[in-house]
């Protein structure tokens, strides 16, 4: 009999519980003990709607208030020393001051500690907390979260699967502080800990526990290849008791099959929708003891399963192994997915016809345990009827009116080179530039947008309601925007925004003005910590209807005789942080997304504005894992951003911002796209990311490394700035240097907002005396 196995789900709430509850607990509106309440009553509501759906392994410790990294960092106790004089040695299930001094900084009580580092989770927009490995680490059992909620859910009636991520994984995650080791070298360690936890999960009788493993999906040298056979032989004496399940995702085995097939444990599970022809090759080397877990029902997406063609690839292997060594399960945790489309009765912003071919996490569990009985062949009613169902939504799709439009497609397929080119080379087009603007050296701007306040989100929630009319809600927002320039008069910045108090998100904003998009009302996704994203659903061509940003940009412009930026999210962003329609490439749609964004852009400089920022967060992030898939990904992602931003005049000044991504393996490519400047995320790396810029290749373009972390309530000094300055003007020329923030400010209040501009305008000053 197939079994159903669930990796993960998702953890902040279906209304954002966690959120609320994380920022009320910083805010000190609320205790610890209340905190720890709400994670409670979220924990037992998830078990209890896995086990309602069905599902025979359900996990815990998946469960997390800010990172499941920064969970295993914390439970490992590979605490940087930096947070030393936080560790609270009280005997508590959660050491809330230090862990969330991890993950945001600290500043009180005279004791001042940066957050860790910050950065992307595999492809995903998900962010995890970077572990921090010295030479000598040691590494400790520090926290039993893992069997604290465990020993939970088994007091309130569940049997569980707790999960953790893989050692190897674990050290392939973090980074060396230090120079003269490599930190999987550590593994023997860190090895004493998780034997430690097995044992602890053994003792308190688990009978499963996931073992996360995405690294066995990535390009792996022979050295890690056999260091997880020799890992796993020492984890699976631990208990005879425990079975130990390793999960890889996100990707193929491909040439990891052999390593990851003969790791002695009691299941594999397989990513059947980003490998979907892997168990061609897979299958015949399973050994006899080994049971797969098939990811069949997609975890990183919200399009219905096509039961049809799950089935196929379920038969494929129950052929080969017998029901009993056959799981059934998501492609990944359903971390990424929103939790329940049953909560979306929005027909004008997600039309019937298009929420019937969705599946979100709760529905995503049925599909699960639909499939299992299916193949199962012991089928009652109901299965056949949504069965039935599912068959009629997928021939719908395929033949719905409302997702093509050719004259979109066309246009795409008009696109040439000559499209994806600036008139003029970097040099001319910067002294252009400088003859128009006239900015002094270290130019100073921030990257959009300005604190939305209570009083903001307000404004908008009344529009929406019907409470305020439409020229009472521009009225604020044009009154918030005059306060915002003249602010930032007043501090002396040199290029200004507009403070993007119109916008809920920088990519559903732009998705609302966009055909072929659909939105939803409670369609939350957690991206790091308290921050949740309502990513919008490209069901159909896309194309722009009307200008979507000129109105403000052009009405900041004329209160200010000094430079205001148009603030433009880029088409592979937009592409990244929606959920992308699976009948088409990827490629197609950014293509179209791109020439919405070029009929923006020209749009801006045609009522004046000049300097335009078109922000490519994640286009390091849609990079493909295995290193044979990324040059054909980069060559169109580049490319895109090229037609979205090179139709313009050479005086008109096209910035960029990336954040949170290494970017030594693509730095040409990021040269490629010819931006006049980036900004990127520098400070919590204190710079480090920024050498990658000044290798062996030398960036041609200019460069505004971030000079504070805006995801920390922490206000840096203006010494700290200097500081950081003057180590990014050592490996980039002055010249190319802008001092800007990290990223847009929009989550800070404004009274740390304004000290923290005030020192970064002031160090920009020292960096010109100097």
């Amino acid at each position: 009999m197939l079994l159903t196995n669930n990796l993960g789900y998702p953890r902040v709430g279906a209304f954002r519980e966690l959120k609320k509850a994380n920022e009320a607990y910083w805010a000190k509106k609320i205790s610890a003990d209340e905190l720890l309440e709400v994670g409670v009553n979220l924990r037992k509501e998830n078990w209890e709607t896995q086990r309602s759906a069905g599902i025979d392994l359900i996990p815990s410790n998946d469960f997390s208030f800010y990172d499941q990294i920064l969970d295993l960092t914390l439970t490992v106790g590979a605490i940087p020393a930096r947070y030393q004089s936080l560790l609270d040695k009280a005997d508590r299930k959660y050491n809330l001051d230090l862990y969330f001094a991890m993950a945001r900084g600290f500043q009180e009580d005279g004791v001042d500690v940066t957050a860790m580092e910050m950065t992307k989770w595999f492809d995903t927009n998900y962010h995890y907390l970077v572990p921090e490995f010295v030479k000598d680490q040691e590494f400790s059992l520090t926290s039993e979260k893992f069997l604290h909620e465990y020993e939970e859910a088994k007091t309130l009636g569940f049997e569980t699967k707790p999960v953790l991520v893989g050692p190897i994984t674990y050290l392939l995650l973090g980074k060396e502080k230090e120079t003269g080791f490599d930190r999987i070298d550590l593994i023997d360690r860190l090895l004493p800990v998780y034997e430690g936890i097995l044992s602890k999960l053994a003792s308190a009788g688990a009978q499963y526990v996931q073992i996360d493993e995405p690294f066995l999906t990535l390009d792996i040298d022979q050295k890690t290849q056999d260091l997880y056979k020799r890992v796993y032989a020492r984890l699976a004496k631990v208990s005879d008791q425990l079975k130990l399940i390793v999960t890889t995702y996100f990707e193929a085995l491909s040439n990891n099959e052999e390593t990851a097939l003969n790791l002695p444990v009691h299941a594999l599970h397989l990513d059947l929708v980003r490998g979907e022809n892997q168990l061609d090759t897979v299958l015949p080397k399973v050994p006899q003891s080994l049971i797969l877990s098939l990811g069949v029902v997609e975890g990183r997406n919200i399009w219905k399963n096509d039961y049809e063609k799950s089935l196929t690839q379920i038969a494929q292997a129950v052929e080969v192994l017998g029901k009993d060594r056959v799981w059934v399960g998501p492609s990944s945790s359903l971390l990424h997915v929103p939790f329940d489309l049953d909560n979306e009765d929005n027909e004008e912003s997600l039309p019937k016809e298009v929420k019937n071919w969705l599946a979100f996490a709760k529905q995503k569990l049925q599909e699960i345990k639909d499939l299992a009985t299916l193949a199962n062949g012991d089928v009652d009613e109901k299965t056949k009827q949504r069965f039935e169902a599912n068959k009629l939504a997928a021939e719908n799709r395929r033949t719905s009116t409302l997702i093509h439009k050719p004259a979109v497609k066309q246009r795409v397929s008009n696109i040439t080179d000559n499209d994806a080119k600036r008139t003029s080379v970097f040099a001319l087009r910067k002294a252009a530039q400088q003859a128009k603007f006239n900015l002094p050296a270290f130019a100073t701007t921030t990257i959009g947008s300005f604190p939305q306040t209570k009083d903001v989100r307000k404004w908008r929630a009344d529009l929406k309601k019907g409470k305020i009319t439409q020229e009472e809600y521009d009225k604020e927002i044009a009154e918030e925007t005059e306060r915002t320039i003249r602010l930032q008069e007043d501090l002396d910045i040199d290029v200004l925004v507009h403070g993007e108090f119109e916008r809920n998100d920088m990519v559903e904003y732009f998705g609302e003005q966009l055909a072929g998009y659909a939105f939803t009302k409670n369609g939350w996704v957690q991206s790091y910590g308290s921050r949740c994203v309502k990513p919008p659903i490209i069901y159909g061509d896309v194309y722009r209807p009307a200008d979507m940003t000129v109105r403000w940009s052009a009405y900041a412009q004329s209160l200010t005789e000094r430079p205001v930026k148009g603030m433009l999210t880029g088409p592979v962003t937009i592409l990244q942080w929606s959920f992308v329609r699976n009948d088409q490439p990827r490629e197609t749609t950014t293509y179209q997304i791109a020439l919405a964004i070029l009929d923006e852009v020209q749009s801006l400089e045609k009522a004046g504005i000049k300097i335009i920022q078109i922000d490519e967060p994640a286009i390091r992030e849609g990079l493909p894992l295995r290193k044979a898939d990324q040059k054909k990904y980069l060559n169109w992602a580049v490319r895109a951003f090229r037609v979205s931003s090179s139709n313009v005049e050479d005086d008109t000044q096209i910035h960029t911002h990336m954040c949170y991504s290494e970017f030594n393996d693509v730095i040409e490519d990021i040269a490629a796209m010819d931006a006049d400047v980036i900004t990127i995320e520098t400070s919590r790396s204190q710079m480090e990311l920024l050498e990658a810029f000044a290798g062996d290749f030398k960036y041609p373009n200019d460069i505004g490394p971030g000079v504070y972390d805006i995801h920390s309530p922490r206000v840096p000094s203006t010494e700290e700035m200097v500081n950081l300055l003057r180590k990014a003007k050592e490996v980039v020329p002055a010249e190319q240097l802008w001092v800007n923030p990290d990223c847009g400010l929009k989550t800070r209040a404004w009274p740390e907002t304004k000290a923290a501009l005030e020192s970064m305008v002031e160090a920009a000053k020292i960096l010109r005396a100097d």
